[in-house]
């Protein structure tokens, strides 16, 4: 059960750390605070580049707490409040299907963060 937590722990909180990079810095193909808030003000959420920032440090904060697995449960409700906005204001227009731009991925990353948080980070974690 540890290595499986770990793996899922990794994959998940270094994605939502890459993306945090992204919002904030430009890296791995970002558009960088600048880029972000622009269409984060084009979708409504205002002042955009505000609203990149603090999404960017949700996710790589959210993704580092994750995958360290040292505040666990802070982690995966930073990642939760970040899925739960991305369905609110862009995918839940268009359903459940990923393949027509709905929410399913970003429930599945739900579960997963919903389920880590309730059974605790495993062995390999520095909160453990």
């Amino acid at each position: 059960m540890d290595w499986g937590l770990l793996i899922l722990r990794l994959v998940i909180g270094l994605s939502f750390m890459a993306h945090g990079a992204q919002k904030l810095f430009g890296w791995f193909g970002g558009y960088g605070v600048k880029g972000t808030g622009q269409w984060l003000d084009s979708i409504g959420m205002k002042p955009g580049a505000l609203m990149a920032v603090v999404a960017g440090l949700l996710e790589l904060l959210g993704g580092f707490f994750f995958a360290s697995g040292w505040l666990t449960v802070v982690g995966s409700i930073f990642i939760i409040l970040m899925m739960l906005a991305a369905i609110a204001k862009v995918h839940a227009k268009n359903g459940y299907w990923v393949t027509a731009g709905g929410f399913e991925y970003n429930l599945t990353l739900i579960a997963a963060a919903v389920a880590v948080a309730l059974t605790g980070p495993g062995a390999f974690a520095l909160g453990a």
